[in-house]
């Protein structure tokens, strides 16, 4: 397998400083809040940003700077849990509906194209309706409509893959159909699918920013960048830095992740040809 040449340029270079700055002000949210996220003081409601309170404070007097930094933690842990969730029950479905094409794969490509036919928003909404509110039920609704895409990810480099000599030379060796899977096909597609899983946290957070705001998920007081929004659209007129900032913070944040994901999708098909 030829090696796709690598080559920085500026948007990668960007997007990964971005994506590292914003995970490390986040594990240090402890040592670099200026102020207890959680802490109500009603005598500082919507002061506007100063040097005590860099991002200003909301309508129950909480620094938002402290709420951003530590609502890092909670969007990125959780959208990384979903993550590996999502992989551990995608993994297996797509490696043997793109391996064995047998009436198991029909249903699950049916039951994949009725998934990816609803804007994933609007399925979400739909399951965290049914289930209720909360940051549990909100998880679950997030796997529940992420997993048909990653299936279908890891179906399409499987059929690739099956084409190759290689695999053709392994079933005439006599290796089992688990060997050939676990030992030619597996590691082929763990490196790109590792890569479109970490470029997905970015959809995983915006769609948890969403349902936070629209009062599915997060619920108060969790610091939560979609929640937090929510909170500040009764006083976006008086108190706009309630509104601005949080949204500048999941800018960012899917900024990051879309810089290098622009970038490795080109690598990720160069990779593909020369399988």
């Amino acid at each position: 397998m030829k090696k796709t040449p690598y080559s920085w340029d500026a948007s990668l270079i960007v997007g990964i400083n971005l994506l590292i700055i914003i995970v490390l002000i986040g594990l240090l949210a402890p040592w670099i809040s200026p102020h207890d996220p959680l802490k109500v003081n009603l005598s500082n409601r919507f002061v506007f940003p100063s040097w005590t309170y860099p991002f200003g404070t909301d309508h129950l007097g909480r620094c938002i700077l402290s709420r951003i930094i530590y609502g890092i933690r909670i969007s990125v842990a959780f959208a990384f849990l979903i993550m590996i969730v999502t992989f551990i029950i995608s993994l297996p479905i797509g490696l043997i509906t793109g391996y064995w094409r047998a009436r198991a794969n029909h249903f699950f490509m049916r039951l994949i194209d009725g998934t990816l036919a609803i804007p994933d928003i609007v399925l979400t909404i739909a399951i965290v309706g049914m289930l209720g509110p909360g940051f549990l039920n909100m998880m679950i609704a997030i796997i529940l409509v992420r997993w048909a895409s990653y299936v279908r990810f890891i179906r399409s480099l499987v059929l690739k893959i099956c084409e190759e000599d290689y695999i053709l030379s392994a079933r005439m060796s006599g290796n089992t159909h688990a060997r050939i899977m676990r030992r030619y096909i597996l590691p082929v597609t763990f490196s790109p699918l590792v890569i479109f899983g970490a470029l997905d946290m970015g959809k995983i957070v915006l769609l948890m920013a969403g349902l936070s705001f629209l009062g599915l998920g997060a619920q108060p007081p969790t610091p939560e960048w979609g929640a937090m929004l929510r909170d500040a659209t009764a006083y976006f007129q008086i108190a706009p830095h309630m509104m601005v900032f949080p949204g500048v913070a999941i800018l960012l944040f899917v900024l990051a992740c879309q810089l290098i994901s622009d970038r490795f999708k080109k690598l990720n098909a160069a990779d593909l040809k020369e399988v």
